[in-house]
């Protein structure tokens, strides 16, 4: 019997979004993932969230309401790795230094994947970058300090928290008051879109997507929309890469460069924002403003437009504007130290995989098509935001219930069937079927993977 976090789970995040999961959708399979926390429910959930989602697209273009089928395994599997490199390998997408560091008074987690991220850390400590030295350094700072000092300099970094401490925290006390997913409709109105042409095999096929995300929950987002038919076009800065994660997260997709602080890069990025359908961006609260890209310009630019936001540590309250990272929010939450308060670790013990990016992802997905769905009835767009600490809530919430989730002891066998080939510019590689179906809709990429720039900014 499926234990009621599942459930729950399902609820919290398709309840979000006005969704209804319980008529019409098949859960098939068991969980996989060996986690202390639910990690497999929210798996599931997110992913049956944007399969819901998908079915409310189908229905209000007049295409009906398809049975859904979501696959418990294939979820799992999918908030790890889905691409497989055949005789190559993808970089580590962890730099040397970053990761888990013992303070005088407890632990700190260092996010240094960035070169000015690194490159501020190591100012504050005032060593090189050799691992031995930043452990020698960082064990003479108290956690609350350095981590102050570290975000004072630009850089990111997260100290240890226990769920207690973070719902005193005034952070934690504002988020715990913020939505799951916080969504406005706009009073613009627009038609529908001129190169949209749904079928019941490719819901979003023609809809042009504007995709302003980098690691890791908005480019699984629109991943998705682009595994259902979407155009859609990655833009990233001049000199930005995440190799790491490139070929996983560019799949479908266009990718292009542009220089938005440059008054040329700037008007490209306008005329593509004016063509848009839906917008997705993962940079802090106030990045889009200080490019003169702020939420009433986004509106009065594209009337209509499905607006899709995300950020870390939500959205009101002292940290509304900082940095962060699935891993650091899992720090400051008091996730990642279920092991060392139970006696099971004897250091931070993080979810599996980077469980908050892929669910806040899958999430925003479904964000996006419920936005679609809704403008196609009544032409007026959304504006929705989410938050990777408030999904981090949304799972303590669970842990916490009455009916607390444990840690399998058997984790079930993953079946997962056969794997389609694509071609990436880096050679052969697999890719997992997809996690759901709706009737005979299926996640499917016209492309396969591209390094960053290679496309024009154009649609």
């Amino acid at each position: 019997m499926e234990a009621e976090a599942g459930r729950e789970l399902r609820d919290a995040l398709c309840g979000a979004l006005g969704l209804d999961w319980r008529s019409g959708v098949r859960i098939d399979g068991a969980p996989t993932l060996d986690s202390a926390y639910p990690v497999s429910d929210l798996a599931t959930a997110s992913v049956t969230a944007a399969a819901v989602a998908t079915a409310e697209v189908l229905d209000a273009v007049g295409l009906g309401r398809p049975e859904l089928t979501v696959d418990r395994a294939l979820c799992d599997a999918w908030f790890g790795m889905a691409l497989t490199p055949v005789g190559w390998s993808v970089p580590s997408p962890c730099d040397p230094i970053a990761g888990d560091y013992a303070t005088i008074d407890g632990w700190i987690r260092l996010h240094t994947n960035a070169p000015h991220h690194r490159a501020a850390a190591l100012r504050v400590l005032g060593v090189d970058s050799e691992r031995e030295h930043v452990a020698a350094a960082v064990a003479r700072w108290p956690a609350e300090e350095l981590e102050s000092a570290v975000v004072a300099e630009g850089g990111c970094a997260a100290m240890l928290r226990t769920p207690a401490d973070w719902a005193r925290h005034p952070q934690g006390s504002a988020v715990a008051a913020e939505p799951l997913v916080h969504r406005e409709r706009t009073a613009t109105q627009d038609a529908a879109p001129a190169r949209w042409r749904p079928s019941p095999e490719r819901p979003l096929a023609g809809l042009l997507v504007l995709d302003l995300t980098r690691v890791l929950a908005g480019p699984v987002a629109t991943r998705l929309l682009a595994g259902l038919g979407a155009d859609v076009l990655r833009i990233d800065p001049p000199g930005w890469d995440e190799p790491g994660v490139v070929p996983e997260m560019t799949i479908g997709k266009r990718t292009a460069r542009l220089d938005a602080r440059e008054p040329a890069g700037h008007d490209r990025l306008l005329g593509l924002l004016a063509g848009a359908d839906v917008l997705v961006h993962g940079y802090r609260g106030d990045a889009l403003e200080a490019l003169g890209l702020g939420a009433a310009v986004r509106e009065a630019t594209r009337p209509g437009l499905v607006d899709v936001s995300l950020d870390a540590y939500g959205w009101s309250g002292p940290w509304a504007r900082r940095r962060g990272f699935d891993s650091l929010v899992q720090m400051s939450t008091g996730i990642a130290g279920w092991g060392l308060r139970n006696g099971t670790a004897e250091r931070p013990t993080p979810l599996p995989m980077q469980g908050l990016d892929h669910a806040t992802g899958y999430l925003m997905a479904a964000a996006a098509l419920t936005g679609i769905a809704s403008r196609t009835r009544d032409g007026r767009g959304t504006a929705a935001r989410l938050s990777l600490a408030r999904t981090a809530a949304e799972l303590e919430r669970v842990m916490s219930s009455p009916e607390s989730p444990r840690r399998l002891t058997e984790p079930a066998a993953a079946s997962i069937g056969p794997s389609s080939e694509l071609d990436t510019p880096w050679g052969a590689a697999t890719l997992l079927p997809p996690p759901f179906r709706a009737g005979t809709a299926t996640l499917h990429w016209d492309r396969g993977p591209s390094e960053l720039g290679s496309d024009a900014a154009t649609w």
